[in-house]
């Protein structure tokens, strides 16, 4: 490691960041076994890290006039224990299942969001959300979709001396939300597939539905189609509604978890479970 900066306000790392192209550190849950992983290996790790722990401002979840802000360093556990309204409950049961106990207490949902895992748990919550991402320069401060922030296989549009500062959802009256993953086993696995959904009714039908696949694309996915084909129904109606069709965005890939075609297999019956939570 060629440096090592701990800033005390988000002004100097914004300027540490700017001069060094140092890499943002919260929670150092992926991180720190990278630098495990490639020193054993041989590779130097030659990157400066600007640890964000103590710059003010970057935790912390706040209700605001169009919705919800989370500081980029809330941990995992700063979600799940958080007083949140039903539309977050996909978010907050991602957050139970994001490896264990140690990792729910250091590990951010910036964090999660900026490794650009395919198998992110927050990410499908997040598309489902609708969030916006908050990235911070020396220059402006700007926001973006987080389906526009996520441009690829671990890749993002994190520009150079930027740091994302915190996530912004909007509201979205009488929705709730799920989650469903599936692993080799209930906790400390990584996911094979993953489902979320955030569906809003009027009366006793569905007047808004966001649902997104993760871990079977080089990105989470949200399936257009699919949310098209559950306006207006009943929510005892909508386990009914998936069909393989609906996967079409998906591009699940053969490795050491699952194969592609179990992926795709899997996510459809994922969906069928998330959908039922709902009915409930």
């Amino acid at each position: 490691m060629t440096g090592y900066f701990r800033p005390r306000s988000l002004e100097e790392a914004l300027a540490i960041r700017a001069e060094t192209g140092a890499l943002p550190l919260a929670g150092g849950t992926d991180i720190h076994p990278l630098r495990t992983a490639r020193a054993a290996w041989g590779e130097p790790w030659t990157t400066p890290v600007l640890d964000l722990s103590a710059v003010p401002g970057l935790d912390g979840i706040v209700e605001t006039a169009e919705g919800w802000r989370i500081g980029a360093r809330s941990s995992w556990t700063d979600i799940a224990d958080a007083r949140l309204p039903p539309m977050f409950e996909g978010l907050q049961a991602a957050a139970r299942e994001v490896g264990g106990r140690q990792v729910q207490n250091r590990g951010t949902i910036a964090g999660n969001l900026v490794t650009a895992s395919p198998a992110g748990d927050g990410i499908p919550n997040l598309l489902a959300l609708e969030a916006e991402v908050e990235l911070a320069s020396r220059d402006a401060t700007r926001r973006l979709p987080v389906a526009e922030f996520l441009t690829g296989y671990r890749a993002t549009a994190l520009a150079p001396g930027e740091i994302v500062t915190a996530l912004h959802v909007p509201r979205c009256d009488g929705a709730r939300g799920r989650f469903e993953k599936l692993g080799a086993r209930r906790y400390l696995v990584i996911s094979i597939a993953m489902a979320a959904a955030v569906i809003a009714t009027q009366g006793d039908r569905v007047s808004e539905a966001r649902i997104a696949i993760g871990a079977c694309s080089p990105v989470a996915r949200r399936l257009a189609a699919l949310e098209a084909a559950l306006l207006g129904l009943h929510p005892s109606e909508m386990p009914r509604v998936p069909q393989p069709s609906h996967l079409a965005p998906l591009a699940p890939i053969d490795d050491v978890r699952a194969t592609a075609g179990y992926r795709m297999d899997a996510a459809l019956v994922l969906l069928r479970d998330l959908l039922a939570g709902f009915a409930a």
